[in-house]
């Protein structure tokens, strides 16, 4: 896997506007630009690699995936993964987490049209503090579920990544205890924003080496100002972990979304 810049959808949220999708009903807000537009217009900026937050899809019909697919062709951009960004797959309720599982089933299916590479999955949302995740059930669950979606996915096609992202992946120890107990092929999406604090760092470290994909976000406490520092080492971490895959432009702060993502790029640019 080549290093490479990607962009998420995430990253122009305003400028696509209010759009939240779901299969049972949708609403959405018009923005300045429509998805469809999205891959010519980050081709122009260099970048050919996308992701895509399910939220995004203003339709899921054959048509309008069609649509896409011819957009993401004509712009030379490859689609590499849809962020599932919904559906706790370590819910407590044994019926609704079966209902959650088929929910992420059927982004599958739309990921596999769409010609995704990969699928990224939120590993659960339930908080085990401080307990040990390798022996929390828990974390088993978390793996099994993984596990059942990762061949599902491979049937179509399609690759299952995580993420360290939401409650119960806010710690390495828990994301790597996943990864150790899953029997599939599980990716790993590393979001630098999403440790804080002291350790934020040694946390990056410890799972970066398990890295198939990197959210390379900087932080922005102003407008304008990024906090290049903490950027630069977060970045400088992959390096020493060896990590060859996309490095998807993230910026969710105030200000320009295109202004912030040029300057985020010209940054990331100079480690690939």
């Amino acid at each position: 896997m080549s290093s490479r810049l990607s962009i998420s959808s995430w990253s122009l949220h305003r400028a696509l506007g209010s759009i939240f999708h779901k299969l049972d009903d949708r609403q959405s807000e018009a923005g300045d630009i429509s998805l469809l537009d999205l891959p010519y217009r980050i081709a122009e900026k260099g970048i050919k690699t996308l992701e895509i937050c399910h939220f995004h899809f203003p339709r899921i019909d054959d048509d309008y995936i069609d649509q896409l697919r011819a957009a993401l062709d004509q712009a030379g951009v490859e689609l590499y993964s849809i962020l599932i960004d919904d559906w706790d797959i370590t819910h407590p309720d044994d019926d609704q987490r079966l209902k959650e599982l088929e929910n992420i089933e059927n982004w599958i299916d739309i990921a596999s049209k769409c010609g995704a590479s990969c699928v990224r999955v939120i590993a659960g949302m339930t908080d085990i503090g401080l307990e040990d995740p390798v022996r929390h059930p828990v974390t088993r669950q978390s793996a099994q579920n993984l596990d059942r979606l990762s061949i599902y996915a491979h049937h179509k096609s399609v690759c299952v990544i995580t993420e360290n992202f939401h409650k119960l992946t806010k710690r390495a120890d828990t994301v790597l205890a996943i990864l150790d107990q899953c029997q599939e092929n599980i990716g790993l999406c590393v979001d630098f924003g999403n440790f804080r604090g002291d350790e934020k760092y040694e946390e990056l470290a410890a799972i970066l080496p398990h890295a198939t994909s990197v959210h390379a976000k900087a932080n922005y406490p102003e407008v304008g100002q990024m906090e290049r520092i903490d950027f630069d080492q977060c970045l400088e971490l992959t390096i020493k972990s060896n990590f060859f895959g996309p490095y998807s432009l993230i910026f969710d702060s105030a200000g320009s979304e295109w202004d912030s993502l040029a300057e985020i790029q010209s940054v990331v640019e100079k480690y690939i």
